[in-house]
């Protein structure tokens, strides 16, 4: 059902229209006594789900019992970042998802229907993992809040990815995220409908059918009247994540009539510190780099690998090497096979050898950098190069050569008309 929708290509919502559309969505759902609120993290600032998080608040009060960021397998938020993000909030209300330890296991999709939606590239079962909090069924309202945009793991971030990775288990992350970089990125960024949501959705509907989830879901795009929420979609089904989908598609993504050669990406040091989520740079631009081109990272923030100590150490191991060596590595080891989020990261951060990848970071080495397989280049030389407060989106020349500037590659999907079959 859906209970909101309004979206489109040049709208823009202002806050006041935010706050009612939301008040009148909860009228509707009638009394709520025990409501759990799970947003995204800070690595998601940008979505606007703060706004709504705090609208929330200000309507069912301490009605609320738990808000619990969606960090998936990202660092915990620190008190600074909840303040900036979700500003009056007590902090007291505030839960850390812990993605290793704190879950509990609602079913299995069995190994046949993922070796079928995967086309036969997996073939093992998945158990579906959730923050043991959520099975207590204390909770009369689960709001689930994010924005929907291209994703290189689930093809349209948000929806019950929010449930089952952002608040779900090890397993359940690590066989997901290997499905979909198994299956193929290029075969699943920008699309709603795909093995890993397939996955997803059987969940839903065999496992926590009867949870009172409701999903607010934004859609952000930048425009001429800058970033701005383009969308919101309210409800409790498929339907409504579809819709917000297709608006997504429409404003987010990027096709290109011609190939980038050069392309420079900034990294927002609030947003970026590790290349866990730095690549975003590499996935969201794979499918518009030309053959032999160049993405340059500036990435100020960058200081770590993995968002967390032991990913980090399994990438500082293997490096970002291409396809058929990580499969090789996981064959081979068993700190990979049991990590396979990792292993789908590692395939992730590959150019597969088609183009040049060079990182600028604010604290790590060149050693550093130079062993995981990327190139360096020092942050300093390059932005006097390539100044961010000069640059803007999209076709910019620089010193007499076109460059392709992108300021967050975290709010769009970039291809080549040709590539993006």
């Amino acid at each position: 059902m859906i209970y909101f929708e309004k979206g489109a290509r040049n709208f823009a919502f202002g806050h006041e229209e935010i706050k009612k559309a939301l008040f009148e969505a909860f009228d509707k759902l009638g009394d709520r006594q025990r409501v759990f609120v799970i947003p995204p993290d800070f690595t998601r600032f940008h979505s606007r789900a703060g706004e709504l998080t705090q609208y929330a608040y200000e309507y069912y009060g301490d009605r609320i019992t738990a808000i619990m960021p969606a960090l998936g397998t990202h660092s915990p938020m620190t008190g600074e970042e909840i303040e900036k993000m979700f500003p009056g909030i007590p902090k007291s209300l505030f839960r850390v998802h812990n993605w290793r330890d704190d879950i509990l296991t609602v079913g299995f999709v069995p190994a046949r229907y993922v070796e079928e939606v995967s086309e036969g590239v997996v073939d093992y079962e998945i158990p579906m993992q959730l923050n043991r909090v959520l099975t207590f069924g204390e909770f009369d309202l689960i709001l689930s809040l994010g924005q929907v945009v291209p994703h290189e793991v689930i093809g349209m971030a948000n929806y019950n990815k929010n449930i089952f990775v952002g608040v779900g288990g090890a397993e359940c992350i690590n066989k997901s995220h290997f499905l979909g970089a198994a299956y193929g990125m290029e075969r699943i960024m920008g699309r709603a409908s795909n093995p890993v949501r397939k996955v997803l959705n059987y969940a839903c509907d065999h496992f926590i059918y009867d949870m009172p989830i409701i999903y607010l879901q934004t859609v952000i795009s930048e425009g001429d009247d800058g970033l701005q929420m383009r969308g919101l979609y309210i409800g409790n089904d498929y339907e409504c994540f579809d819709k917000a989908a297709s608006l997504s598609l429409e404003t987010n993504f990027r096709m290109l009539d011609r190939e980038m050669h050069k392309v420079v990406v900034y990294l927002d040091p609030e947003e970026f510190r590790s290349t866990w989520l730095g690549n975003k740079s590499i996935y969201r631009t794979r499918m518009a780099i030309a053959d032999g081109g160049r993405l340059i990272v500036l990435a100020p923030g960058l200081r770590q690998f993995g968002e967390d100590p032991d990913n980090d150490a399994l990438i500082r191991k293997y490096g970002y090497v291409h396809t058929p060596q990580v499969l090789q590595y996981v064959r081979e080891n068993e700190d990979l096979k049991n990590s396979l989020g990792v292993a789908a990261h590692l395939i992730h951060g590959t150019s597969e050898g088609r183009f040049r990848i060079t990182y600028c970071p604010g604290h790590l080495t060149r050693q550093e950098i130079e062993s995981v397989g990327f190139e360096y280049e020092s942050l300093d030389g390059m932005l006097q190069i390539y100044d961010p407060a000069v640059l803007k989106d999209g076709w910019n020349t620089v010193n007499g050569e076109e460059i392709y500037y992108i300021s967050n590659p975290a709010l769009g999907l970039w291809a080549y008309r040709d590539r993006f079959k």
